[in-house]
């Protein structure tokens, strides 16, 4: 096998058509596969019922922001999407499953009057709680959330009408949702309203929580984050509609990183209550404030002399009193992506957007999805999965999730270009329990003999239309080249993509040379691909194409060559110029190879096209001992200095400073290489 690639190489390339894993574990670098990644529970049904149906992908949404971020154990917050979804109308069942041990999806589906008023339901780890439509409301009471309660989800809820008739009640506690000591929460798309003592605390270090798109009304002491000394807890709040509320807008005591954005603070003249201040930046909190509007709102912004608060962009109309800035904050992009709507617009996308929406929650957006399902053994529709594949309608408009039952299933996939919306999900308890494993190289003959495979011809799966996703499975080339090293070219890739919004969400793709393709349908066509959760491996240029790719929160793995040799390059992009070509962020690179001896990059000229303009960026990531000190290197005469290859901000034996044979980016620079800059308005979303 060559270690070097011709012209001719990149001839034959060119016929080719083409939005998490633990971080401990990729920071060992350890390729130990782990359980389930985004094999969900069941669909809702009747109350208190479980089906065996796949969870809809509001059961299976996830948080951005603060709750996102990998800590403390917890990876992410994603709620109780691992469990079973049930259907819930009593207060009884829903305290039986809101409190029990086990992950749930916990649908309200109607009105729940607490009894007695004023009680908040202790909420356990591993919960989503959300309301069918708009029809879930909580009445008279809310949620608690202890010390220790991690990975929860409250969403698309009413809760409301817990006051008991005094303005600043200082007698009654009964808040809408409640938090003392916990972290990773997500509350998301509520109404809350109208209760004896805030709509929302956070307390006693509670962190990593994100609050968005909710309203928040008719209420006194309306958001509250504190009661604590310490300076530690981190919090974004995004996309929130505060209205007719008079104070903790939020009030933030001693945040350690509150990020405030794209929130509408709206005092309407002529009304009972007036404001008495909007966001408020107290102790030692350090509070970063963006894209926001006030409208008639007294002090809309103010701090203590302790703390630090940094606006940019905020939009001020018939505000009166206090507003501030002062000091040093922090850059949010550093501990996650996220893209701000201009300010000019919020005021009419909170209106319309915010609180909850008859499309979350409800079952019809799961009926639209058409579920086929394959098991070696008979047991499903299909007894292969390219049979499923060839199943789906041409020029299908909606969803069509094919389920795919644990086994090896020794066959190519393609899903061509008329066939969008797909998503292959394996349902085992681990990615390593449905394998769809072939092994052809590009110069192996065809069985009918019409000539090679060629390198795209050689895929295990090809992906050739839009919107596709695939979870929770293993997809392999197992060609030998120890017993084929004869051949002429050993190119083996074991998944290739050719399209646009593509998915792979906790997926393994183990080859050896070209194991992961990612390119485009034409040179002048886009294809942008979210990989999340997901290990690759291989050796020689084993991610390549000219895709606009980000592979986040994965781990590549470096495997020695078929004659035990160390030697090999991660990426080989052949990006167009004016595109963005690989990013990989938040991942690990690391393998059981010779330390020094992989470089982590090349530039790919495809046909010896000089207009190409290569591009891979490696941000946040973990360096194994094996990459090259001088990790990137030349590729069939072009130079890799004359593309874009740099770092930022790795860490680890395989890392270094930065020198001329090493760029690093500025700050400024990286601040417009992340996720959200790669996909460019895609948001990937669980389908």
């Amino acid at each position: 096998m060559a270690e070097t690639r011709g012209k001719a190489r990149h001839r034959r390339r060119g016929k080719a058509l083409v939005i998490g894993v633990p971080a401990a574990l990729a920071a060992a670098g350890i390729l130990a596969y782990g359980t389930a990644f985004g094999v969900f529970g069941a669909d809702a049904r009747t109350e208190a019922e479980a089906a065996d149906t796949p969870a809809p992908a509001w059961a299976r949404a996830v948080a951005d922001g603060f709750a996102s971020v990998d800590a403390l154990g917890q990876k992410g917050t994603y709620g109780g999407r691992d469990g079973k979804t049930v259907t819930v109308r009593t207060l009884a069942d829903l305290e039986k499953y809101a409190t029990a041990p086990e992950p749930y999806v916990i649908v309200v589906a109607g009105t729940i009057t607490m009894s007695p008023v004023g009680k908040e339901i202790k909420v356990a780890s591993d919960k989503t709680v959300i309301g069918s439509g708009t029809s879930g409301h909580i009445v008279g009471g809310g949620f608690f959330l202890g010390p220790g309660v991690h990975n929860v989800i409250i969403r698309n809820l009413t809760i409301r009408d817990a006051y008991q008739g005094v303005w600043n009640d200082k007698e009654h506690d009964f808040d809408a949702v409640q938090m003392d000591g916990a972290h990773h929460v997500w509350i998301d798309h509520n109404d809350l309203r109208h209760m004896a003592d805030g709509l929302i605390d956070s307390r006693k270090d509670t962190t990593y929580v994100t609050v968005s798109w909710n309203r928040l009304g008719n209420n006194n002491k309306t958001f509250g984050i504190g009661w604590t000394e310490n300076a530690t807890a981190d919090l974004t709040i995004h996309h929130n509609w505060f209205r007719e509320t008079e104070q903790r807008n939020p009030s933030t005591d001693n945040v350690a990183h509150a990020h405030l954005y794209n929130n509408l603070l709206q005092d309407d003249p002529g009304t009972d209550i007036t404001s008495s201040y909007g966001n408020y930046a107290r102790g030692r909190t350090r509070m970063v404030l963006e894209n926001s509007v006030f409208q008639g709102v007294n002090n809309p912004v103010i701090k203590d002399a302790t703390a630090a608060l940094v606006q940019r962009g905020n939009v001020f109309s018939g505000t009166t009193g206090r507003n501030e800035s002062g000091g040093t904050a922090f850059d949010p992009k550093a501990y996650y992506p996220y893209t701000l709507d201009p300010t000019a617009s919020v005021p009419a996308l909170l209106k319309s957007g915010a609180g909850p929406r008859s499309s979350l929650g409800t079952t019809p957006a799961a009926a639209a999805a058409t579920t086929l399902t394959v098991a070696k053994d008979g047991s499903g529709r299909f007894t292969s999965v390219q049979k499923a594949v060839d199943a789906v309608p041409a020029g299908n408009t909606s969803r069509v999730v094919i389920r795919v039952a644990p086994g090896v299933y020794r066959e190519t996939v393609r899903i061509p270009s008329n066939k969008p919306h797909v998503t292959i999900e394996g349902t085992g308890g681990s990615r390593k329990d449905t394998v769809i494993v072939e092994g052809h190289a590009s110069g192996m003959t065809k069985p009918e003999g019409s000539g090679t495979y060629g390198t795209g011809g050689s895929a295990t799966v090809a992906v050739e239309a839009d919107d596709v996703q695939m979870r929770n499975l293993t997809i392999s080339n197992d060609f030998d080249e120890a017993a084929n090293r004869n051949l002429n070219g050993h190119q083996a890739v074991a998944l290739r993509t050719a399209a646009d919004r593509i998915l792979l969400d906790g997926v393994i793709v183990t080859g050896d040379q070209d194991t992961l393709l990612l390119d485009t349908a034409a040179k002048d066509r886009i294809g942008r691909v979210y990989m999340t959760g997901s290990y690759v491996t291989g050796n020689v240029d084993f991610v390549f194409g000219r895709a606009t790719a980000v592979i986040d929160k994965s781990v590549l793995t470096l495997k020695k060559r078929w004659d035990g040799t160390s030697a090999g390059y991660v990426t080989a992009p052949s990006t167009p110029a004016g595109r963005k070509g690989f990013l990989i962020t938040r991942s690990t690179v690391n393998g059981d190879v010779t330390a020094g001896s992989f470089h982590l990059g090349r530039p790919w000229h495809a046909g010896g096209d000089a207009a190409l303009d290569p591009q891979t960026t490696v941000r946040d990531s973990v360096l194994g001992a094996a990459v090259e000190p001088t990790p990137w290197t030349d590729m069939g005469g072009f130079s890799w200095k004359a593309d874009r290859f740099a770092e930022y901000r790795n860490t680890g034996p395989g890392s270094g400073p930065a020198g001329p044979d090493r760029p690093h980016l500025t700050a400024a620079e990286a601040a417009a290489q992340d996720t959200a800059h790669w996909l460019d308005g895609w948001t990937p979303a669980a389908g």
